[in-house]
């Protein structure tokens, strides 16, 4: 029988006793947080990582520590220049990859940003949207090629996805108001469209995608709210919960917002996950369109898994970047 692992499942819980030599995986967002852990633990049980990051130096701060876990456990590190709001950083990023051309078991696509002040991409891209989704939408597919046979994505969604739905005429906010959490909560809904559809793509040659909910973890994640604002929002949030009848909300430490990522992509079966919204290391349940829970509870708003908006969003995507993908 299968090993239970839960909300307070650790990277080391999830990994026991998994061996990983041989084993190519490729974690954006290195310098800092979740990534930083993914990274660690992925090497410290034999597999290479290629860790990807907008400010090498500051990765290579980040994670020296994977490095000399990586040396001690015969595994290999690596770091790649990566800056998810530029399209040219990302089109050369994958094309080095390409280039190289060794093939990868797993892609986590972890980096992202949150409740941004409005702003643009080095592209004219809402900033949420076109670091969270976007970037990765070009920067992943441009690789899809170099994903093994049997190979598995895992995008780093989040429970924000319920902030709000895709808004495929006017992705930019052209014409509607700017909420910060509106913004991100459309890039996360983005995250998981992008897993069903790409899932869908690619499963004929066993290649399969889902995303994943880390859990509310006090990382550098929140670095662009203003001050008090942190505290404000969980304050919000307890209040939601209290009404909806739901527990007080806890922080994850980094090792146990990190392990769902690992969970999803070299722990569970690619039938359990492929195509799914994942958290707590378990697949999500479907929220029912009229049930009234908070925005930080369990499961998944129907949304975010429906086939057809993933294609929609899939087209718009194309557009916008100015590329299209097979």
């Amino acid at each position: 029988m299968a090993t239970k692992f839960g909300a307070k499942s650790t990277t080391e819980d999830v990994l026991a006793g998994i061996e990983l030599k041989g084993k190519r995986i490729l974690v954006t967002g290195v310098s800092a947080g979740l990534g930083v852990e993914t990274a660690r633990a992925l090497v410290a049980h034999g597999a290479d990582v290629v860790g990807a990051a907008r400010d090498l130096e500051k990765a290579q701060r980040a994670t020296a520590e994977v490095s000399k876990a990586a040396a001690a456990n015969g595994a290999s590190f690596e770091l790649i220049e990566l800056d998810l709001a530029s399209l040219k950083s990302v089109r050369a990023a994958a094309d080095k990859l390409v280039r190289d051309g060794r093939l990868f078991d797993v892609i986590i696509a972890n980096a992202g940003v949150m409740a941004t002040p409005l702003g643009k991409t080095k592209d004219g891209f809402e900033t949420q949207f076109g670091t969270n989704h976007l970037g990765h939408f070009v920067f992943v597919n441009r690789i899809a090629k170099l994903i093994k046979d049997g190979g598995r994505l895992v995008n780093l969604s989040s429970a924000g996805h319920r902030y709000s739905d895709v808004d495929l005429n006017d992705p930019n906010f052209e014409a509607t108001p700017y909420v910060p959490f509106v913004a991100y909560g459309r890039s996360k809904t983005a995250n998981i469209l992008f897993a069903v559809e790409f899932d869908r793509r690619h499963r004929d040659r066993g290649v399969r995608a889902t995303a994943v909910h880390p859990g509310g973890i006090a990382t550098e994640l929140a670095r662009h709210m203003p001050d008090g604002a942190m505290e404000a929002w969980v304050q919000q949030i307890q209040e939601q919960r209290a009404a909806a009848g739901e527990p007080p909300f806890e922080f994850k430490s980094i090792p146990q917002g990190a392990a769902t990522s690992v969970w999803a992509g070299v722990v569970a079966s690619a039938a359990e996950v492929g195509g799914k919204y994942c958290e707590d290391c378990n697949v999500g349940e479907l929220i029912a369109a009229d049930s009234q829970v908070s925005v930080i509870a369990k499961g998944v708003r129907g949304y975010a898994l429906d086939p057809e908006k993933a294609k929609a969003l899939w087209k718009k995507s194309e557009e916008m970047v100015g590329e299209t993908f097979a």
